[in-house]
């Protein structure tokens, strides 16, 4: 097994430009630019509590709407922590986080199954955090699993403030995946019966 989990990646379509490198095993730096102030706010944060090294830029058509760069940020972000995991070998797999925000709670749970699923019951939809919708929260959501491979479970306990509610789910998310990712010391094989993920 390889000690170091790291990837970079990049994509360039007609509508974004992105290059994103990610260390899983790191101390929570990190350094974005996503042209979308919430947005990149929300990543530092996701960093900070995964303790996941990340280098991200990534231009948009920002004219046009938000919605590419936050959901290609997602397939991307998705993309490095899948090559960055390789075969899963000695990790937890299982992570979840329930997390309180001023008057919001949100429980995040993720299973690193290679098998993507979103459940996301969150009642946010056109609410705005200064210009960013906070319904693309979901976009970006749906994006990271299927290209990690994740189960991942999202659910708005309660809350009023979109901004404590979209703050709760990142940092609910980075904490889960964490906890998820872990090289768990009494096993070094990949966690499953099948023996692959």
């Amino acid at each position: 097994m390889s000690t170091e989990r790291k990837a970079t990646i990049e994509r360039k379509t007609k509508e974004t430009d992105i290059h994103l490198s990610l260390d899983i095993d790191g101390t929570g730096q990190y350094d974005v630019e996503t042209g979308v102030a919430f947005f990149d706010h929300m990543l530092e944060s996701f960093a900070k509590h995964g303790l996941f090294d990340l280098h991200l830029r990534a231009q948009g058509d920002l004219e046009v709407d938000l919605h590419h760069t936050v959901e290609d940020v997602g397939i991307v972000l998705g993309q490095a922590l899948r090559q960055a995991l390789g075969d899963a070998r000695g990790i937890r797999r299982y992570g979840s986080q329930v997390l309180p925000m001023a008057e919001a709670k949100v429980e995040v749970s993720v299973d690193i199954s290679n098998r993507a699923y979103l459940v996301y019951r969150v009642d946010l939809a056109n609410e705005r955090i200064g210009g960013f919708d906070a319904s693309l929260a979901e976009d970006f959501a749906y994006a990271l699993a299927q290209n990690a491979g994740l189960d991942l479970h999202v659910e708005q306990r309660y809350g009023k403030s979109p901004h404590h509610v979209v703050e709760a789910i990142f940092k609910g998310l980075a904490r889960a995946l964490r906890q998820a990712l872990e090289l768990d010391p009494r096993h070094d094989d990949v966690p499953s019966v099948k023996g692959a993920l």
